[in-house]
């Protein structure tokens, strides 16, 4: 399978998207400003312990307070408690965690009062973004991960990805990492570690280690808390480090910042890949030239089309998902209506799958299927979604069809939920309903070039409109369209963009930076007769 991942890099937001032959599957949307990202770990000062929940209210910087709860503290939290301490109450010398005495385990049943208080500084990561009202969600069971190995500081244990076969590959990274790990941590290997050579395993534990150790010195050197002392990975990174591997046959990015960061990624992993990344300069928007914008439009909303008139209906609540499959018109003449619902089932099964990852639904999904009468084909459609959803990086769990015909899925969720609106607001009436003249689009167009260059002396930029309305601007004779008109009268030396993210009277102007230049006039109330 052919994989390639697309980094559209914007002044406010960056947004990555992996394709599957050409087939978008991932989107991940972020602010450039976001901050609590799952994987961050903290020093931070318990805010207000609810013995009812066995939790506590955590201060890591949120406006809400985020959430601990007492299993989630880890076996090993007496031992990051005294650690903790000790690091705290002489900060002038930092504990060899190697050397460090390792406490008793945690009791699984115990009460959060007994071990916390109000006020107190402990070490957390996060384990879930503030997902709608709630804070993030956290967890004192510390690990930081590489590529191969995810190292965790007082485990002192071994485990090696089930997804390895081979035991005499279990056997054999087993008896490596225990002896090139320092004593106090622990390591998860990963499967993409099957069949690396050890200098690879032991210089990635060796870079895992040090992140650790300047975490700790960060600590502290702290004067106040919450204090981040690990920062997770950037995101385009992060999904290279989960995704990586020898089908990926290129990586685009349009920001040189983020190229350069790619570029260095790939050359510690995979130094003979690092030709795959390649930096994008061309003038369409970089969604428009690799065709995701268009994937993006169709993919999300309520309604999602997948194969010769069948579709989906997809419902969010606030306890689940809901997602009910259509056959449309799609029946064939001879066909029984069990063959129909099989056939029609199979492709929702397929689409349903890509859905879950491309949306990161989370939480309870259940999905009516059309129903069918044969325990047979049940079966077969449970095997699909079981295939499907086996390149699936979220934890999930797939239930049988129910006898009325439901399938209930639980995935796991961490993030919020990824929405893109697709419907569009008319950018001219706002939707009032009642617009100037379509034709006078150019003429207002010209005006805003006219301010743009005889009054701010903005010569050099980028105006971005629908693929029509650039269609109308440049068409005639090279030499004689609107846009060299434009170019000649206003001396300005701009180029015209069409831009499939835009609605149809919609455009956006850019500096020669990429910044937005705001022109948009502001929303106006539109008399009506008899007002």
């Amino acid at each position: 399978m052919n994989n390639e991942l697309v980094i559209d890099v914007q002044a406010s937001k960056i947004a990555i998207a992996l394709l599957e032959e050409k087939r978008l599957v991932e989107l991940n949307r972020e602010t450039r400003a976001d901050s609590f990202s799952v994987g961050d770990i903290y020093l931070a000062r318990v805010r207000k312990l609810m013995p009812g929940l066995n939790a506590a209210f955590v201060d890591v910087g949120y406006e809400k307070g985020a959430f601990l709860h007492y299993q989630d503290l880890g076996p090993q939290f007496s031992s990051v408690q005294a650690y903790t301490k000790e690091l705290l109450n002489n900060r002038k010398r930092i504990p060899d965690l190697s050397k460090f005495q390792l406490k008793k385990d945690l009791e699984k049943n115990g009460s959060i009062s007994d071990v916390l208080a109000q006020g107190q500084e402990i070490f957390v990561q996060i384990a879930k973004e503030p997902i709608s009202t709630k804070g993030p969600r956290l967890t004192s069971e510390i690990s930081i991960a590489g590529r191969y190995i995810v190292l965790m500081p007082f485990a002192d244990k071994v485990y090696v990805s089930q997804k390895i076969k081979s035991q005499e590959e279990r056997n054999r990274i087993k008896q490596l990492m225990r002896s090139i790990k320092p004593k106090n941590f622990g390591v998860i290997v990963r499967t993409v570690a099957e069949g690396v050579d050890v200098s690879e395993l032991d210089a990635e534990l060796h870079t895992l280690v040090k992140r650790w150790q300047d975490g700790v010195e960060k600590a502290s050197k702290s004067t106040k808390t919450p204090v981040l002392l690990c920062e997770e990975s950037s995101r385009a990174v992060s999904i290279l480090r989960d995704i990586f591997n020898p089908t990926f046959e290129s990586i685009h990015v349009n920001d040189r910042a983020v190229y350069e960061e790619v570029c260095d990624y790939v050359k510690q992993i995979a130094p003979d890949r690092v030709g795959i990344v390649k930096y994008y300069d061309g003038e369409l928007p970089i969604f428009d030239h690799f065709g995701i914008t268009k994937q993006v439009k169709s993919g999300f909303g309520r309604t999602v089309s997948f194969k010769n008139g069948a579709y989906l209906i997809i419902e969010h609540t606030e306890a689940m998902h809901v997602i009910d499959v259509n056959s449309g018109n799609k029946s064939r003449a001879g066909n029984d209506q069990e063959a129909n619902a099989i056939e029609v089932n199979l492709a929702a099964g397929d689409e349903i799958a890509r859905q879950l990852r491309l949306r990161d639904m989370g939480g309870i999904i259940v999905v009516d299927f059309i129903d069918m009468l044969k325990a047979e084909n049940r079966q077969k459609l449970y095997d699909r979604m079981r295939e499907n959803m086996a390149h699936d990086r979220a934890r999930h769990n797939i239930l049988q069809l129910s006898k009325f015909g439901l399938m209930q899925i639980t995935r796991q969720r961490v993030r919020p939920e990824m929405h893109v609106e697709t419907e569009e607001v008319c950018p001219t009436c706002y939707g009032k309903g009642v617009s100037q003249p379509s034709i006078l689009f150019v003429d207002s167009l010209e005006n805003k070039i006219d301010y743009l260059t005889n009054t701010l002396n903005i010569r050099k930029f980028r105006l971005l409109v629908h693929p029509y309305v650039a269609a109308f601007i440049n068409q005639g004779f090279p030499f004689f369209t609107l846009k060299w008109k434009w170019k000649r009268k206003f001396k300005a030396s701009f180029s015209l963009v069409p831009s499939q993210n835009l609605s149809f009277l919609e455009y956006q102007f850019l500096d020669e930076h990429g910044n937005e230049i705001d022109l948009k006039e502001e929303v106006e109330t539109i008399s009506t007769k008899g007002e």
